[in-house]
């Protein structure tokens, strides 16, 4: 038997292919904390929408004191024809709470029940009939929602006519 003698070669020097990834791999490191960090700053010069309140619906809202209106629009099948408001109202208070509402003329006040909602349109809601409504299909016109202790808000509503299935059985008939 030959016995083995210690290797005393000196450690030969690293590859080219060595150095080059020694010096590539901060580069990337360097490259990927930026993207990160632009990526993340995104968020900071946009606000978040799921942070923002809105009408996740066809109608709009506003709150007055403990009142909050919800999905109000209005449903005619033309300019100058009768129509109907629908939406709802909903009291968070602990006192029952008068809301007055008025579109195109036609004025209605109503008592909102506390921690009670009421709805309008459909067929168990209440009945807002308009007399003639001020704007066609597709537009906007004015309703005002009034509350004695929390002041009133204009809104700005949509007007639908019986396009969409679920609002064709509510348009009123010509008058």
């Amino acid at each position: 038997m030959t016995p083995s003698t210690p290797s005393t070669a000196l450690p030969s020097a690293p590859s080219s292919a060595t150095r080059r990834a020694r010096r590539t791999r901060p580069a990337v490191i360097a490259a990927a904390a930026l993207a990160v960090a632009g990526l993340s700053a995104c968020s900071a010069t946009n606000p978040l929408q799921t942070a923002e309140a809105y009408s996740a619906a066809d109608g709009v809202g506003t709150t007055l004191g403990d009142v909050r209106a919800v999905n109000l629009l209005v449903i005619t099948a033309a300019e100058g024809e009768p129509g109907v408001l629908i939406g709802g109202l909903a009291n968070d208070g602990s006192s029952d709470t008068e809301v007055t509402l008025t579109v195109d003329g036609t004025q209605s006040t109503v008592e909102v029940p506390a921690d009670g909602v009421v709805t309008f349109g459909g067929d168990d809601g209440e009945s807002f009939e308009i007399d003639s409504v001020g704007a066609a299909p597709g537009a906007l016109t004015t309703l005002t929602i009034a509350t004695g202790s929390a002041g009133s808000d204009e809104l700005e509503v949509p007007v639908l006519d019986g396009t969409l299935p679920e609002y064709a059985d509510l348009v009123p008939a010509a008058g």
